[in-house]
This record gives C-alpha cells, sequence and structure tokens, in this order.
C-alpha cells in the first residue's frame, strides 16, 4: 500500500511540474486537474493503514524517497547523484530501524 502511495505522489508531483512548465493553457489546466486528483488520491491511500501517523509516515519516506529516484531518473533523466545514493542508503536504513523496531 504504501509503494502505491508513493507511485501516487511522485506521480501527482510530477503532473504538476509539468503543469507549471507547460506552453498550452488548456494543457496546463489539464496536468493541474489530474495531479489534484492523483494527489487526494494519494493522502487517501497512505492514511489508510492503522498504524500511529509517525511510524506510517517514517516507512512512507523510504519508499517515496525510492520511487521518486526512479521517477526523475526515468521521466526526466536526472540520475541520481552519488550524495543521493549515500543520503538514501541512510534514508532506508532508517526505515529498517522502524519497520523492525517493536513499537
Amino acid at each position: 500500500m504504501l509503494f502505491v502511495a508513493s507511485l501516487l505522489e511522485a506521480g501527482g508531483d510530477a503532473l504538476i511540474r509539468g503543469g507549471l512548465r507547460g506552453s498550452q493553457t488548456a494543457i496546463r489546466i489539464l496536468l493541474f486537474a489530474a495531479g489534484a486528483v492523483v494527489l487526494f488520491t494519494y493522502g487517501c491511500v497512505v492514511n489508510a493503514p492503522s498504524w500511529t501517523f509517525g511510524r506510517l509516515l517514517g516507512l512512507y519516506v523510504v519508499f517515496f524517497f525510492v520511487t521518486a529516484q526512479i521517477l526523475s531518473w526515468v521521466a526526466f533523466g536526472q540520475a541520481p547523484t552519488r550524495s543521493l545514493l549515500v543520503g538514501g542508503i541512510l534514508i532506508v536504513s532508517g526505515g529498517l530501524v522502524i519497520a523492525l523496531s517493536e513499537g
């Protein structure tokens, strides 16, 4: 579920980004509207699990980071830098601590 939420958030952000950079008004409006719907859906999906809010979003950050880096590379041609990879290792490590903790 958190992976789906990360796809929705990163995808919604990409749609909004496209709307901000679009040249035709009608296309921009469609991208903004689609982005709003996708981001609203993300909010519903990410909050569906009954976990505590802090734990939920702590784990979600890991999924979002990984998904955002893949989308950035595939959709925008921006490969992750060494510092992003090192930071990503720290983010994933933190997610493992949260996931494997008892509370």
